[in-house]
């Protein structure tokens, strides 16, 4: 095996790595999921207070 042949193995390892990688990423089973961990940054926050809570008047 010279190393032209390793280096294509190698190559078609990686891209069929990556293809797997994709589909986990983009299957529909796991977009609900993806969505919920994107929202977790905002679970945190507290509403903010609008002009008639605040006692704000005009």
């Amino acid at each position: 095996m010279d190393i032209g042949t390793f280096h294509g193995l190698w190559t078609l390892t990686l891209f069929i790595s990556f293809l797997g990688v994709v589909w986990w990423a983009y299957g529909k089973s796991r977009k609900s999921r993806f969505e919920e961990d994107a929202n977790l940054v905002f679970a945190d926050e507290q509403p903010k207070p609008t002009k008639s809570e605040q006692g704000v008047t005009k």
